[in-house]
């Protein structure tokens, strides 16, 4: 999530509280059974957008389809994940008599990326069910100048 400060605001993170409080409307329209489980960060089969949004957030990615039995609304949720690659890096050392030399040595450098880690499927504004999705495996490499390199 990105923050921009702007004329002295500081970036406030969205918790269930604050969406409880942005669409308080609609949180206290729901069965105390639903409100439990919101509070808690939980959802079930059954909830309305606005139930899920409270509980979670706002998703990544929304999804429309449809088919014969309408249309078809799908949230994806995002976590990241990051790798590790290893690479030669070169420095310039000075000795102690002044002179320069160069020196070689494998250096990780660290790279993130977004994932899916869940999807919602809903119908006619009702969650129908949810998936949620394993962290990809971390990848490593080794490289060196220019060769290829080694994953493992």
């Amino acid at each position: 999530m990105a923050c921009v400060l702007v004329l002295g605001t500081a970036c406030k993170t969205s918790t269930v509280e604050s969406r409880r409080t942005e669409r308080w409307g609609a949180y206290s329209a729901l069965p105390k059974s639903q409100q439990a489980l919101i509070d808690q960060g939980d959802i079930e089969a059954g909830m309305g957008e606005d139930a899920v949004y409270i509980a979670w957030g706002a998703p990544a990615q929304i999804l429309e389809s449809g088919d014969k039995t309408g249309k078809t609304i799908t949230w994806l949720y995002e976590s990241t994940t990051h790798d590790t690659h290893y690479r030669w890096r070169t420095y310039q050392v000075r000795r102690d008599d002044g002179t320069l030399y160069l020196d070689r040595r494998m250096v990780p450098v660290t790279q993130f990326r977004d994932y899916v880690s869940a999807r919602l499927i809903f119908k006619n504004g009702e969650l129908q069910r949810w998936e949620m999705k394993p962290r990809p495996g971390r990848r490593s490499t080794i490289g060196g100048g220019g060769a290829g390199f080694i994953s493992f």
